[in-house]
């Protein structure tokens, strides 16, 4: 009986070295390399309204075709304003403007026209979800410009942009109207002169420090 007891023992362990180093190697198949290159770009997303409470009232192919429409209307736009996608956080598209490094006003205006050019695709949008018997659509845009590292990562091909541009767009864009766009005070800084638009200061953001982040609404003059 001893014998039988120290053989389970021995199992036992044998099976738990296993799991232990399976979730070594699990954790080891991740990996991540930041190249060190820092560079000023603009950061847009653009975010589903309430997304979680109306896919919830959907079956799952239903909501899938939702979020496609969503999705694949919004990247569609990115190029013709030299915008590139990081990646979709399922009711959002991160992307980003490799040509705004230049900060020229060229690039900068292609920035905030792609902004435009989503906000006009929600009529079609629309359009498109009430033939598929689907339920409408909101959502809203935010950008920002700053300083941002590329990070690769070993389970992906698409870069990814990490710094404070980025975190900043994720929180300034509820403070946008349903179907409007906002900027961070460090892409108005940039764009301010540009006489083609009309930029309204919203209550700004919380960033934990003495004064809030500012948060200015464009619309078109």
């Amino acid at each position: 009986m001893v014998d039988k007891d120290k053989e389970k023992l021995n199992l036992k362990n044998s099976s738990n070295d296993q799991s232990t180093g399976s979730q070594k190697m699990n954790t080891v198949d991740y990996l991540v390399a930041f190249s060190g290159l820092a560079k000023n770009y603009c950061i847009g997303i653009v975010d589903m309204v309430n997304s979680t409470k109306i896919s919830a009232e959907m079956n799952e192919f239903e909501w899938c075709r939702y979020y496609e429409i969503f999705l694949n209307s919004m990247a569609k736009i990115l190029p013709r304003f030299g915008g590139k996608v990081i990646k979709n956080q399922g009711d959002s598209l991160l992307y980003y403007f490799p040509e705004s490094s230049r900060a020229t006003q060229f690039a900068l205006t292609s920035c905030i026209e792609s902004a435009f050019a989503m906000k006009e695709e929600h009529e079609k949008i629309n359009e498109i979800l009430k033939n598929e018997k689907l339920p409408k659509m909101n959502y809203r845009i935010s950008l920002d410009y700053g300083k941002v590292v590329i990070m690769n990562s070993n389970n992906s091909s698409t870069p990814d942009l990490i710094g404070p541009p980025v975190n900043m767009c994720t929180k300034i864009n509820h403070i946008a109207e349903t179907n409007g766009i906002v900027i961070g005070g460090d892409f108005y800084q940039n764009v301010k002169h540009i006489k083609d638009y009309r930029y309204s200061q919203r209550n700004g953001f919380s960033i934990g420090l003495k004064y809030s982040y500012p948060v200015y609404q464009i619309t078109r003059c």
